[in-house]
């Protein structure tokens, strides 16, 4: 990780950045370059993290482009690796194009330095998929390789990862490289058509969003009684990565920072000046040490506000919705129902409906072949900050601005990890005692 903190890395230093991005919100920035291949050129792609998130990336890949191989994968845990593999060979075979895949024994990689021996494969592009407080060591070696990269959300647990996958980023640019954030709504059709249309001012100025993240628990801490004897601890917090703040962020920035984005997006991707929050845990999590629910309250210029209430506990109500609020209408996204207008024009999408997942790696994969790659990394950097914004301002208790969000000097995930290593788990924040560092 690179543990650096920019003294300059302020607020203003991102609403620049803002203005570079702000005439591409409805679709990904895009970098113009020399095409990387003909047609019919091998396009050669390594996953990094072969859960059910990059099982599903890598046959995603596969099916945007009819000249994809994936040639290599790599997971912390060996025993990951065939079944993802089995899945991917078996949906190949659906579509008719199992020769697509390539992986052979000695292209399959375990550890937890899978990741740079997947980039030294001979890959042209990296699917990053592993539990993001690996993120930033990944991201920077893939473009440090000169690897196109589609980066799972979120970029990072901590500010000190954020600084890095924005160092990373301008590497990325300089590079012409393609990045592709796994912030899949933006390449939802009916939902970029209506930012367009916020944007356009179809319910005049925005004033406030709603948004929610109402679900069950992810994945559920085991008992520690449960452990194996033999297992270490760096094993043990890893093959549990998501109840444990150095590795998922929490829930809100591992699984509700799509609703961080999506008021983001909303925004014109303008940072908000500062945060409040509460939140706590409900429901013992044996080891674990992530909150079960929060409620952040974002505070932009103008005085506009974003609310995000997030929460991951069974048995309770269910909600994943975003209601944003204008001067003259307001627009509604709901899961199961295409997003609306409500304003002096009333309107609903009224196109195809399409696979967004899919849509993302159609884009990508074009744009790689096309030399007008797809540039995403700005923007991502900035949203994951934002939902670990909003957990610092819940796990402290205290008013958050987007300045010390930033330059946070937090840094949440060790270096040099071994399997052997002690690895204490930290004690769950208590707002009030947990200081703001």
């Amino acid at each position: 990780m690179n543990n650096s903190t920019s003294p300059g890395s302020t607020r203003r230093e991102f609403l620049g950045q803002s203005a570079l991005i702000a005439g591409a919100l409805a679709a990904p920035a895009i970098l113009t370059s020399k095409a990387f291949a003909a047609d019919d050129t091998p396009l050669r792609v390594g996953l990094v993290g072969c859960g059910g998130r990059g099982t599903g990336a890598a046959g995603q890949a596969l099916q945007a482009d009819p000249h994809v191989h994936l040639v290599a994968m790599g997971d912390a845990f060996a025993e990951k690796i065939q079944p993802s593999l089995q899945t991917l060979r078996a949906e190949a075979g659906q579509h008719g194009f199992t020769e697509r895949i390539k992986v052979t024994p000695d292209t399959c990689f375990a550890g937890l330095d899978a990741f740079q021996k997947v980039i030294d494969s001979g890959v042209d592009v990296v699917l990053l998929c592993s539990p993001p407080g690996f993120r930033p060591q990944h991201f920077k070696a893939a473009v440090a390789a000169g690897k196109h990269v589609f980066c799972e959300k979120p970029m990072a647990t901590d500010a000190t990862g954020v600084r890095s996958v924005m160092e990373t980023a301008k590497l990325a640019r300089q590079k012409n490289l393609s990045v592709l954030a796994g912030f899949c709504w933006r390449y939802d059709y009916p939902r970029r058509e209506l930012f367009q249309k916020l944007h356009e001012g179809a319910i005049g100025e925005i004033r406030s969003i709603y948004a929610d993240y109402y679900t069950s628990p992810v994945k559920p801490m085991p008992p520690a009684s449960t452990r194996p004897k033999e297992m270490g601890d760096v094993e043990w917090q890893v093959r549990n990565w998501y109840n444990f703040v150095w590795l998922s962020g929490d829930g809100l920035v591992e699984q509700a920072c799509h609703s961080v984005d999506k008021i983001a997006w909303a925004m014109k991707d303008v940072p908000p000046l500062k945060a409040v929050a509460v939140g706590g845990r409900q429901i013992p999590n044996h080891e674990g040490n992530i909150y079960d629910h929060m409620f952040v309250v974002y505070e932009f210029e103008n005085e506009v506000r974003g609310f995000l209430g997030q929460r991951q506990i069974s048995n309770c109500f269910s909600e994943n919705s975003d209601y944003i609020m204008g001067t003259t209408g307001s627009a509604k996204i709901t899961w199961g129902a295409g997003p609306v207008i409500h304003g002096k024009e009333n309107w609903r999408f009224r196109g195809p409906k399409t696979d967004m997942y899919q849509n993302e790696h159609n884009e990508f994969f074009a744009g790689i072949r096309s030399g007008k790659h797809i540039f995403d990394a700005d923007w991502m950097a900035q949203s994951t900050l934002m939902g670990i914004m909003g957990r610092m301002a819940a796990y402290t208790g205290q008013e958050v601005t987007w300045e010390e969000a930033l330059n946070s000097k937090e840094s949440l995930v060790p270096e040099h990890l071994d399997w052997k290593m002690p690895l204490a788990i930290a004690p769950m924040a208590v707002p009030g005692q947990t200081k703001l560092i």
